[in-house]
């Protein structure tokens, strides 16, 4: 008798493959979904895997737009960087794979989904807080955390030796050293295999052959290609090569452009470690060409367009975004409020900005913009317009006011212990040396709070 019928992430990899099969053995009715966010997959294959696997039904959903639309988008008007560097990439696709899972389990009537994601990783949370959030009765399955399953399948081997059992295809290549995922807006490599301990992966070069969506900017083209990106509520509307006269107006149009013209040049390459939130550091090698063009045009345009103190306000709330993303809260309440906010904040972030894309840089060229704050004539050098030079004079000696406070005068205390000898105690906080007129400082820092000297 079934247990129950479950909906499994699927890739049509060995893992995922080798998880149906499993799946199925301990009794579930098993429906596969595989989701299209741009990754290179033959999909009509994974689904012919799938069947052959004994699959009960098999979903292979188009995300593609719905993925730059209500994942990327945000993403562009918070300007999000996680830890400085990540785009957030994988991030923001989880919840958006993981929002349609829970749609086809509640119209399948599955109690049950499961996803291959590791137990030492930042997917598996993304996952799982994004089902539960939609989802708060459903069951999820992580084959990666059950203990009999990671202790029956304890590596690559293991696991081709249930495959060739099973009669599940497996690659007829070895395993490359770096695990790779791929959707619409970046490739993501993170080590797999470690290396022998006389030598530290850390200081290792990434291989040539590694990057798949940029071209080595040593080997791009000598000519740079113009872009004007057109902004409306902080999102992208229109791109135009100037170069060209190429025109695209749609979202998936606009960010699929953007990938090629800024892979053509090697944009968006990065080599980082970070702080994954289970708590270690993995390396990662990440390719985001496009999402890098869109954060140098969104980040000018946004400057132009936005009060100063708002702006302020914002990238704090930038911040707390990209940690909410990376940490697999997308469902939250907070960054739902968040979202809203940076949304909000957006209102006036319209215009155009040109920029040039040429050997991994990306070139800002100009700008401009309805909605401009930017008053030329009243920062101007030649025109003073309604401003009084000499109001300035206040405004500096009100902000000085609290720089003043911080000088402590210290307490000297006299006392005359003998007739011949006068002590002079002077009494003052650490780190902060008295200043006696008429007398050379004290060098360096003194660490005591009171210093007695004698007069003779």
């Amino acid at each position: 008798m079934s247990k129950g019928t479950v909906v499994l992430a699927y890739s049509g990899g060995l893992d995922t493959s080798c998880i149906l099969v499993w799946l199925k053995e301990q009794g579930y009715d098993v429906i596969t979904y595989l989701a299209n966010i741009g990754q290179d997959e033959d999909f009509e294959a994974a689904q012919k895997k799938a069947e052959s696997l004994g699959a009960k039904k098999v979903f292979i959903e188009d995300l593609r737009a719905e993925f730059v639309e209500d994942f990327i988008w945000p993403a562009v008007q918070a300007n999000a960087v996680y830890e400085d560097r990540y785009l957030l990439g994988t991030a923001v696709a989880r919840p958006c794979i993981a929002r349609r899972q829970v749609e086809i389990a509640r119209r399948e009537g599955a109690h049950f989904v499961s996803h291959g994601a590791t137990g030492k990783g930042n997917d598996q949370i993304r996952f799982e807080l994004t089902c539960y959030a939609l989802y708060p009765e459903v069951k999820i399955i992580a084959p990666w955390r059950i203990p009999e399953f990671y202790n029956r399948f304890r590596g690559r081997t293991d696991l081709m030796e249930y495959a060739q059992k099973h009669g599940i295809p497996v690659p007829v290549t070895p395993r490359a050293p770096w695990s790779m995922d791929a959707n619409l807006m970046h490739i993501r490599c993170v080590r797999l295999i470690l290396f022998p301990l006389f030598f530290s992966f850390f200081f290792s070069r990434a291989p040539a052959d590694l990057y798949l969506m940029t071209k080595n900017p040593e080997d791009s083209p000598s000519v740079p290609d113009v872009l004007e990106i057109e902004f409306k509520n902080g999102v992208p509307v229109k791109v135009t090569n100037v170069k060209d006269s190429k025109v695209t107006s749609s979202p998936l149009d606009i960010f699929s452009y953007l990938n090629d013209i800024g892979g053509k040049h090697g944009v968006g390459r990065i080599d980082i470690v970070e702080n994954r939130f289970i708590g270690m550091k993995s390396r990662g090698i990440y390719e985001t060409p496009g999402g890098t063009i869109l954060l140098k045009a969104h980040l000018d345009i946004e400057t132009f367009t936005m009060d100063k103190e708002v702006r302020r306000i914002k990238q704090g709330l930038g911040i707390k975004f990209s940690e909410l993303v990376y940490n697999g809260f997308w469902d939250s309440p907070e960054c739902d409020f968040v979202r809203h906010c940076i949304t909000k904040s957006q209102e006036n972030v319209e215009g155009k900005v040109q920029l040039s894309v040429f050997k991994g840089q990306v070139y800002i060229l100009g700008r401009d913009s309805p909605t401009s704050l930017y008053n030329e004539e009243l920062v101007s050098m030649d025109v003073q317009g309604d401003y009084d030079p000499c109001d300035a004079s206040g405004f500096i000696r009100i902000n000085a006011v609290r720089l003043a406070s911080r000088i402590i005068i210290p307490n000297i205390v006299i006392s005359n212990s003998c007739t011949k000898v006068l002590k002079v105690t002077i009494l003052f906080p650490p780190c902060s040396p008295p200043q006696v007129k008429g007398t050379p400082s004290f060098a360096g820092f003194v660490q005591h709070q009171a210093v007695t000297v004698a007069v003779l």
